[in-house]
């Protein structure tokens, strides 16, 4: 009698079945934490500019008046004056936040002296928020 080692063709292709279907679920749910944490960045850039621009209101006595998307070209930082493309002088935020892309929306930033409004979305919710877009003012985020 003759004494056999190793694995049979069936056994192989059971594992590798067994590895891939593993590999799958890891990627799904690896795709699914980069969505909330993109998520849960947004929300928090969102905060962080209001609480730039409450600073702001409470040295200038409003809020800038403007109208733009936030983090880049003439909306990449915010002092005194308001919202301008670089070198901000006392800067409430020396660099603005945009949207960590892919998925969900440019920030976009209306504004009048008593009052603003930032645009933003999620791609699939976070903190309460539902997935879609969203309104922050100055009496929190809808």
């Amino acid at each position: 009698m003759r004494n056999k080692k190793g694995f049979t063709l069936i056994e192989l292709l059971v594992v590798i079945a067994i590895i891939g279907l593993l590999a799958t679920l890891a990627v799904v749910a690896l795709n699914n934490a980069r969505q909330k944490s993109r998520d849960a960045k947004r929300v928090a850039d969102i905060k962080q500019i209001q609480t730039a621009l409450e600073l702001y209101y409470s040295d200038q006595n409003g809020y800038p008046a403007a109208t733009g998307a936030l983090g880049s070209g003439t909306y990449a930082c915010l002092g005194t004056i308001g919202f301008d493309s670089v070198g901000c002088a006392g800067a409430y935020m020396g660099l603005v936040p945009s949207n960590p892309g892919p998925g969900g929306a440019t920030y976009t930033y209306s504004g009048v002296s008593t009052g603003y409004s930032i645009n933003f979305s999620l791609e699939s919710g976070t903190g309460g928020l539902a997935s879609g877009a969203h309104t922050a003012t100055p009496s929190g985020v809808q």
